[in-house]
């Protein structure tokens, strides 16, 4: 004898599925759309206005949505407008250098309610673990939130996680990270959940999500700055390698620089293409066309506004040298160059380096420059950290 129930359609929990269904397309349009009433997110979903009552009624009932006016000055009597609750969860993003980390706090909708910047002592930053520490309880402290407020936390370093052993690679130079079960400690010193990406990664998620990138499924970030990396996504999706080197292209050998035998990951044997076009060999180029400057950033800048054709060429034949490696093999639809070097370069350098690249490479990608408004790790991390806190909150209520 069957003891099945015959349509699939009639299973138990089919309803309860459906409302949870009903519910997210709901958030999203509401993230997405801004206040909305129950007629409009009625049509917007093919609800009827009895369920989007429901609906509504269900979601502030669990704190997600709140009530924000009326539709007042339309021909009519106003109509409730409903919100995303900001104060539904709050994420974390940091960027770790050397010698600082960058935080900042966003609530679910991805407004940022803090930024911080914490130098860290040159020569010995001390632990991750306080370091992380001193940077969230600032920020927390700052946004008046206990540190349990927030779902999930992001950080960006240099480097990537080793899958298989747990190490930060490609990072020598980051000091007090060398645990290899640094995510668990973390999370359990925090108590909440902390992910680790790395921060070039992260800058080409902030392009992917609300940069230049968006609906791009294959591109390149290109980044310039004390060192040099690059993010690749392919089919839409991080590809990372399988050790989660792919995009430390600074060790790349390159034509030009000295070939670099027996390369070292944990000292400052860096490689080919830092070694022609990293911040060292920018400022010792910028002091071969007299442009004397303490930082690479510096530099470029001093190169751009003295219409120094010479060296902005010189450093943009070397940019595209590398560049053009990278698209001989990924073929990708759009690069986008990001990082201080970069932006201090502008639509000058940009073109340049476009030029530059046309002659030595067949794919002929777009090529732009960053237009993100914020520090594009801290932005890639606050991004990545929020589609985490939202899956679990939209679908646990």
């Amino acid at each position: 004898m069957s003891t099945g129930t015959g349509n699939p359609s009639q299973q138990p929990g089919t309803p309860r599925l459906l409302r949870a269904i009903n519910d997210r397309a709901a958030l999203e349009l509401l993230l997405e759309q801004g206040p909305l009433s129950r007629t409009q997110l009625g049509q917007l979903t093919g609800l009827s206005k009895p369920t989007a009552s429901q609906l509504l009624a269900r979601l502030e009932s669990a704190g997600l949505v709140v009530p924000v006016g009326t539709t007042a000055g339309r021909p009519g009597p106003g109509a409730q407008l409903y919100e995303i609750n900001p104060r539904a969860a709050y994420v974390a993003g940091l960027d770790v250098a050397p010698e600082r980390i960058r935080v900042a706090i966003a609530d679910i909708t991805g407004r940022v309610v803090t930024e911080h910047r914490l130098p860290l002592p040159e020569g010995d930053p001390g632990e991750a673990l306080a370091q992380v520490t001193q940077a969230l309880d600032t920020a927390t402290e700052a946004a008046g939130l206990p540190r349990d407020r927030l779902r999930q936390v992001v950080i960006g370093t240099p480097g990537a996680l080793d899958p298989a052993t747990g190490l930060l690679r490609y990072a020598p130079h980051l000091l007090g990270w060398e645990s290899a079960h640094l995510v668990a400690e973390l999370t359990e010193a925090l108590g909440v959940p902390v992910a680790l990406e790395n921060d070039v990664n992260l800058a080409a998620v902030a392009e992917q999500r609300v940069g230049l990138a968006r609906g791009v499924q294959d591109f390149v970030l290109l980044w310039f700055e004390a060192g040099i990396g690059a993010a690749l996504v392919l089919g839409g999706r991080m590809h990372r390698g399988h050790t989660g080197g792919a995009g430390e292209i600074g060790y790349m050998p390159m034509p030009g620089a000295p070939l670099i035998k027996n390369v070292d990951l944990e000292t400052e044997n860096s490689g080919g293409f830092q070694e022609l076009a990293g911040a060292p060999a920018v400022l010792a180029l910028a002091a071969e066309h007299g442009l004397p400057a303490e930082s690479a950033q510096a530099a470029v800048a001093e190169a751009v506004a003295r219409d120094a054709e010479g060296f902005l060429r010189t450093l943009a034949e070397r940019m595209a040298t590398g560049l053009a490696a990278l698209v001989a093999v990924v073929d990708p639809e759009l690069v986008v160059l990001s990082g201080q070097v970069p932006r201090a370069g502008g639509e000058r350098l940009r073109a340049l380096v476009q030029e530059e690249l046309s002659g030595l490479a067949i794919p002929r990608p777009r090529l732009l420059l960053t237009e993100l408004s914020g520090p594009p790790v801290v932005v890639g991390a606050l991004q990545t950290a929020l589609a985490t806190a939202r899956e679990q909150v939209f679908s646990t209520h």
